[in-house]
């Protein structure tokens, strides 16, 4: 069964329409990489998805049950379908052992001692066990992004969002964090990563989405959409995105 089931999902800002008629679902252990054109509705499908959007029509499921309603349902269900932001969303007068401490305390109820242990080994996992005195402002982008992605692990959500988490990293940085996050794949993660990293989608994606302004123009497995793409769009964009 499907984790997550989006049916017919619609976005308008205005009169502008970002997504139309969007279908897809997303079973557990994927990871689900979402490629294409800036302006193409990537990010916005994925906020919508967390709820940082509100769609203008269709569904989104979680489980069997229809994403949305009060806060505290809400908060529920971001509890269980953490994001990681290309701007790492750090509070930076907390320390990183603070930033990943937060969620455990105010969301999951837990205790200090319990949301110290679960911070330690989820930075630990992500390699900035070492750091967990610094504030952000110390930090590399790399490091930033990599506390950002303990710090959603904390939660241990049955899914992640990813929207391009390595957009705002020097290039020096993004093997880093794509390195962790590719390690996440492997532990059987449930993922959705919106990215411009074309390689990393090829080889860690179990499926792969080419989104072309505003609809799902192709979704397919790897091997298939990076060699032999069915719609002359994906081509075109892959042949400008490979070479470029």
């Amino acid at each position: 069964m499907a984790i997550i089931d989006v049916e017919h999902l619609s976005k308008t800002f205005g009169t502008h329409e970002v997504l139309k008629d969007i279908d897809f679902n997303i079973e557990k252990g994927e990871v689900v990489c979402i490629i294409g054109s800036s302006g193409s509705g990537k990010s916005t499908l994925l906020r919508c998805l967390n709820l940082l959007e509100t769609k203008s029509s269709g569904k989104i499921l979680f489980g069997d049950t229809e994403i949305g309603g009060s806060q505290k349902k809400i908060n529920d269900y971001r509890s269980k379908v953490g994001m990681v932001f290309q701007s790492f969303n750090l509070f930076n007068n907390m320390t990183v052992l603070e930033n990943c401490m937060a969620g455990c305390r105010k969301v999951l109820k837990k205790n200090k001692e319990q949301s110290h242990a679960i911070s330690i080994k989820y930075l630990k996992k992500v390699g900035m066990a070492a750091y967990i005195n610094a504030k952000p402002a110390q930090l590399s982008g790399g490091q930033k992004q990599r506390v950002a992605i303990a710090r959603a692990l904390t939660m241990e959500p049955e899914v992640l969002l990813f929207d391009e988490p390595t957009s705002a990293l020097d290039p020096e940085m993004v093997g880093e964090v794509l390195n962790v996050i590719k390690e996440l794949a492997s532990d059987g993660l449930t993922m959705i990563i919106v990215t411009h990293e074309m390689a990393f989608a090829r080889d860690v994606s179990t499926r792969t989405i080419f989104m072309d302004q505003g609809v799902i123009a192709e979704c397919d497995v790897p091997e298939k959409l990076f060699t032999a793409p069915n719609n002359p769009r994906t081509k075109e964009f892959l042949t400008r995105f490979m070479n470029g």
